[in-house]
């Protein structure tokens, strides 16, 4: 005799996982975002950025700001995504979280500040998207511990 099984609600840990996901999302949207913001303003060589003498990672401001540009841009599509709960935006995601997170670190002395919530943002990204599973993953957890669990007849 076959067992037919119904589906399972959604535990906790699925809704945290898909909870994390759409936080990391939006975050790494919001990142996105400033960094295009950031990025058209060394452009355009504005006046907000500080210039620090003797600096060791002394770079042009506008090659910092076409940088910046293109990390925004494509921190926006993976978060576009991550909201589709791809695997691919989940691996690109954490990359590119972290080469968020690096130029601003080397761009510290530059805009204090602006980098110092960037590298947060980022940090929070990198961290939802490790920490968070998939509703996939999730649901295949699940179901495996389910077919486990000894049933009573």
């Amino acid at each position: 005799m076959a067992a037919t099984h119904t589906r399972q609600p959604n535990t906790t840990r699925q809704n945290w996982a898909s909870g994390l996901t759409v936080f990391a999302a939006v975050m790494l949207m919001i990142g996105g975002v400033l960094a295009i913001f950031r990025g058209v303003m060394g452009i355009a060589e504005d006046d907000v950025f500080v210039t620090t003498q003797n600096y060791v990672f002394q770079f042009d401001l506008t090659g910092w700001g076409w940088l910046h540009l293109s990390l925004g841009i494509v921190a926006v599509l993976v978060s576009f995504g991550l909201l589709q709960n791809s695997t691919w935006a989940r691996i690109v995601g954490v990359g590119i979280a972290a080469f968020i997170l690096i130029a601003n670190f080397l761009s510290l002395p530059y805009y204090p500040v602006w980098s110092v919530v960037m590298i947060a943002i980022a940090g929070f990204v990198i961290w939802a998207l490790c920490v968070g599973r998939g509703r996939e993953a999730s649901a295949g957890y699940e179901s495996e511990r389910y077919e486990r669990t000894p049933h009573h007849v």
